[in-house]
């Protein structure tokens, strides 16, 4: 197969293009991508159609052969789904004052229209129907973690009500008003209703929009067509993501009448350091209460927290089964919150591996628990015929041949905070690093499919044998730009090798809309021009070129 090298990279473009390989590119990024109309980041800009990014092939685990294309047989295509982080704007129980020091993961200005610009990417999902390059119809959606902002009840019955269809209003308190920081009038924040003065969003040429916050909290959702599983994350269990469980009145700010939208410069300052600060003590009555501009709101029950096991319950409420599977890979099993982690199957040869790297001490990043990396060692070991042991020697065993993919919220590279989880207070947590170590003794596993960093970024994983390589694949989120979901396709090429087909797809809504149009298709829209121009965007969550559309190629265990 002819190819042009990208130097440094270790990677090649194969030829000939994209669209020639693909069974169909419409409604992906080969074929479109929202790009902005004046580059940079200084100024707000529209968004417009841009040129579809090419196909890239990466072959640092092994090489491709020619003709592969003509003998690719499809053995599993499905969706990925992250970071959704689904968010009641209007709660007290958030910092929103804080995003000048913490930013975007304190306030985003499009953040009150996620649910029915969430809505856009079932129906881009439903769509498609297939993936590009195999053509086989997609087996399931996989969402992997932070499907809530705050883990509160409300969040997750809009969440839930976005994946299984249905029609409702995301807004809480007041049904009749708006009440979040939006509509304070602080220069804290852009008011899309007035035009405030000399703030950084009307500076940046933010527009006034009357009536948007109103207007995004009708949703009607179709539904995802295809059985959807689900993968916990940090801020499915924790105070907006990163707070320790069990913090004494923590449900009064949740469900009482008291909004803190600002404080001074020296207060909100030390407040944030504690936040970020491993190990820190964090102040939460000065943080949702104390001095400072108070909104009162309307108190609302639904905004209670939920614990992990009101979550998996939820999910396995018929109420809430949907196109299924009942539960959504979680069983009677994982009911009592302790252990939420689970196996299903992908497609026939194909298990998947949902873990859970949260843990309920505080702060963003994760780990897992040693009872948790034992189980994976077991089922990996059950399921190959042949796999190393902790020193490295090869094992052979009579025993039917599996593929494994697996699925955290956590990356490799975040899973960092070994600090012990409530849960299990005497399991001893390790990083990602040792768990990696873990998937190298089993040359069946093909993927870790993961989220968290809001970024796109794919990592080979070699290890000492060929054989013993897997990808990384982390996808960017769908609340912050680029806002993107993935399709992945596995074929088996029939030479020895497997490729992993990765192709990114944006919700179903045009690049531009006029302002004032409160269709769902110019809310989501609006939705994805907003996160381009938050004043807090990094572009870097887009990725390079070989963290886009990819051929990823890999040994084949079982030929």
């Amino acid at each position: 197969m002819a190819a042009s090298g990208l130097a440094g990279l270790g990677l090649v473009i194969a030829a000939p293009s994209a669209s020639a390989r693909a069974v169909r590119t419409t409604g992906t990024t080969l074929d479109t991508v929202a790009t902005p109309v004046t580059t940079g980041t200084a100024a707000y800009t529209r968004l417009a159609a841009g040129p579809g990014w090419p196909l890239v092939v990466r072959e640092e685990l092994v090489a491709g052969k020619s003709g592969r294309d003509d003998r690719r047989t499809a053995l599993t295509a499905f969706v990925q789904f992250t970071d959704l982080h689904i968010t009641d704007a209007e709660s007290p129980a958030r910092f929103e004052y804080l995003h000048p020091f913490i930013g975007a993961s304190a306030h985003r200005p499009h953040e009150t229209l996620g649910p029915v610009a969430t809505a856009a990417l079932v129906k881009r999902v439903n769509s498609l129907r297939s993936g590009p390059f195999t053509g086989r119809g997609l087996d399931f959606m996989m969402t992997t973690g932070d499907n809530t902002d705050n883990h509160e009840l409300i969040e997750l019955d809009w969440f839930l009500r976005v994946l299984n269809g249905g029609t409702f209003t995301a807004a809480s308190g007041d049904l009749s008003r708006y009440e979040g920081v939006q509509a304070s009038g602080s220069p804290h924040f852009w008011n899309p209703d007035t035009a405030l003065s000399g703030d950084d969003y009307t500076t940046k040429g933010f527009p006034t929009i009357p009536g948007l916050l109103t207007a995004g909290s009708a949703v009607t959702s179709p539904g995802l067509d295809i059985p959807w599983y689900c993968t916990f994350g940090n801020h499915d269990d924790s105070v907006v993501g990163s707070l320790p469980e069990g913090i004494p009145g923590i449900e009064y700010w949740y469900t009482g009448r008291y909004k803190i939208i600002g404080k001074d410069e020296s207060s909100a300052r030390k407040l944030a350091d504690a936040i970020k600060t491993p190990g820190a003590s964090v102040p939460v009555t000065e943080l949702f209460g104390g001095s400072g501009t108070v909104r009162e709101v309307t108190p609302d029950p639904r905004r209670k927290p939920f614990t992990t096991a009101q979550f998996v319950q939820a999910h396995l409420d018929p109420a809430n089964t949907g196109s299924g599977p009942a539960g959504h890979g979680f069983t009677s099993g994982n009911a009592d919150g302790k252990n939420v982690y689970y196996t299903f199957r992908i497609a026939p040869g194909i298990t998947g591996i949902s873990l859970d790297t949260t843990t309920l001490t505080g702060f963003a990043d994760g780990s897992i628990g040693l009872s948790q990396y034992l189980w994976v060692e077991k089922t990996l070991t059950r399921a190959s015929s042949t796999y190393y042991d902790f020193w490295g020697s090869k094992v052979t065993q009579q025993v039917t041949d599996e593929l494994f993919i697996l699925f955290s919220h956590h990356s490799s590279t975040t899973m960092g905070n070994i600090l012990p989880d409530s849960r299990h207070p005497l399991d001893p947590r390790l990083t990602g690093d040792m768990f990696a170590g873990l998937l190298h003794r089993f040359p069946n596993v093909l993927a870790w499919v993961n989220g968290h960093t809001h970024s796109n970024k794919i990592t080979p994983q070699p290890g000492k044998t060929p054989a013993q390589g897997f990808w990384e694949i982390n996808t960017a989120s769908h609340i912050d730009f680029p806002q993107h979901a993935r399709i992945i396709e596995v074929a088996d090429n029939a030479d020895g090798t497997l490729s992993l087909f990765t192709t990114l797809i944006e919700s179903e809504a045009p690049y531009a809309a006029a302002y004032g149009d409160n269709s769902p298709a110019a809310l989501a829209s609006l939705y994805r021009e907003l996160a381009y121009n938050d004043i807090h965007v990094d572009l870097g969550h887009v990725g390079a070129a070989g963290d886009h559309n990819t051929e990823l190629l890999i040994v084949n265990p079982l030929a």
